[in-house]
């Protein structure tokens, strides 16, 4: 394991574990009530990596039937939030600042991937990058992130 991604353990089952028990289910049951709504299905989580799939709906366009650029970056936010929530760490992190590209559009019913990726995890700083991607590998969104650690500490898991 990269040591730079080595988590605090809270409980015997780690929060990575817990996550990948979804792994081909619908994020309904999320914690997050974003995460539930955006309702996506979990592909994979590992160690600073994670992997969503999501349909385009009606009430995630703009006007002229795609992706809301405002929608993309929630669902960026969210796969690398989650992702950073299941290194395991003591404290929980908030998004500092989210920096997005808004490459190409997605159109109402298309299927999107969003990806993540722990770039470098410090003890109170996790750089990480996201993308968006149609099933033929077009980038619609990409992002860089910096997320914080604060001083909630997350509860165990059991």
């Amino acid at each position: 394991m990269n040591e730079s991604l080595k988590p605090d353990r809270v409980s015997d089952k780690t929060r990575l574990e817990y996550m990948q028990t979804f792994i081909g289910k619908p994020m309904e049951e999320s914690h997050s009530p974003v995460g539930r709504w955006l309702n996506g299905m979990l592909l994979d989580i590992q160690e600073g990596s994670m992997k969503v799939e999501f349909v385009v709906r009606k009430d995630m366009s703009n006007p002229m039937g795609i992706l809301h650029g405002g929608i993309a970056a929630t669902i960026l936010d969210e796969v690398v939030g989650t992702m950073v929530y299941a290194l395991g760490r003591e404290f929980a992190f908030v998004s500092v600042n989210l920096n997005c590209d808004f490459l190409n559009a997605a159109k109402v019913g298309e299927t999107i991937f969003a990806s993540g990726n722990v770039i470098r995890a410090g003890k109170n700083i996790i750089h990480v990058e996201g993308s968006i991607v149609s099933a033929e590998g077009v980038i619609i969104a990409k992002c860089t992130s910096n997320l914080l650690q604060t001083g909630l500490r997350i509860p165990s898991l059991s």
